[in-house]
């Protein structure tokens, strides 16, 4: 069996830049992600415990542009 080293040099360079990719892909989303959900997630309350929430009040000039804009990719609105 002959075994060609360039051959098998860019088979490897290919497998490496996918994964590396795929990792960097999987970052950004993960990141816009949490940059979009308008609340952080918190612990599931245990035993009988609820989850209350405390509403912030908005500021009179209303919402920034960027802050717009998580709404509108979080809402779909």
């Amino acid at each position: 069996m002959i075994v060609s080293v360039p051959k098998t040099m860019r088979r490897l360079y290919f497998m490496t830049m996918l994964v590396a990719l795929s990792c960097l892909a999987y970052y950004v989303m993960s990141w816009v992600s949490s940059w979009i959900n308008p609340y952080e997630q918190s612990e599931i309350p245990e035993g009988t415990a609820i989850r209350a929430f405390q509403e912030v009040p908005h500021s009179p000039e209303g919402l920034s542009p960027g802050e717009r804009l998580r709404f509108y990719y979080w809402y779909g609105e």
